[in-house]
């Protein structure tokens, strides 16, 4: 910090699912590591949660990676060429030629990634990267209040980050079935009047009920 003081940080980390939004892979790792260094442990605690409900990719069929400029390097790319990810990772401008000193493999898969980012899907994909992976980093991190947490240890604070980003599924979820994300939002669609009365030996209670979407039709 800039009067001196050390803080503790880890970097949360999560691959999300740009068909539905869901969050598919959640990792936290330490804060010194940077997003090259990384990469490879989300990928693989995405590959083991997509395994276990028979969508992981392969070889044969491969998934779409999308990432921004932060996750491209030479060794990343090199690394998955090939492989059950097919990437679509930002390259940032650089001044002057690429040298290469002979190592072809590198410069195939830099290339391949090159290509592959001038396509139209590589366009509406990064536009889907920004709608659907940075909302869930906002939901999470700002709104949701998980930029500071008093746990101790990453073990501890990866579960509770993991316990977090599953009610963010489970309110996707909650809106396809109902068409509400939150218990909060379904119940205020509905407008209550409440009338009470005195009978000859009681009092009674009536409680009208109107949905927003059949403003005409009463309950009682």
């Amino acid at each position: 910090m800039k009067d001196g003081r050390t803080h503790l940080a880890y970097k949360p980390e999560h691959a999300v699912d740009l068909d539905t939004g869901a969050v598919v892979g959640v990792d936290v790792h330490p804060a010194d590591l940077g997003d090259t260094k990384t990469l490879g442990e989300t990928l693989k605690t995405t590959k083991t949660n997509l395994e276990k409900i028979g969508k992981a990719p392969t070889c044969n069929t491969p998934s779409e990676l999308i990432a921004d400029k932060g996750y491209h390097s030479r060794a990343v790319l090199k690394g998955l060429d090939g492989g059950p990810w097919k990437t679509r990772i930002a390259e940032p401008k650089r001044k002057g030629l690429n040298w290469w000193n002979g190592d072809h493999e590198a410069r195939r898969a830099v290339y391949n990634n090159r290509i592959r980012l001038g396509s139209g899907k590589a366009v509406a994909s990064a536009k889907r990267r920004t709608e659907f992976a940075e909302r869930s980093f906002q939901h999470a991190l700002d709104r949701g209040g998980m930029r500071k947490t008093w746990l101790r240890g990453r073990e501890n604070i990866e579960k509770r980050y993991l316990l977090h980003l599953s009610g963010f599924n489970l309110g996707l979820l909650m809106r396809k079935l109902t068409g509400y994300g939150t218990p909060k939002g379904a119940a205020g669609v509905w407008s209550l009047i409440f009338i009470g009365f005195r009978a000859a030996n009681c009092w009674m209670l009536l409680v009208f009920a109107a949905h927003e979407d059949r403003p005409d039709e009463w309950l009682w």
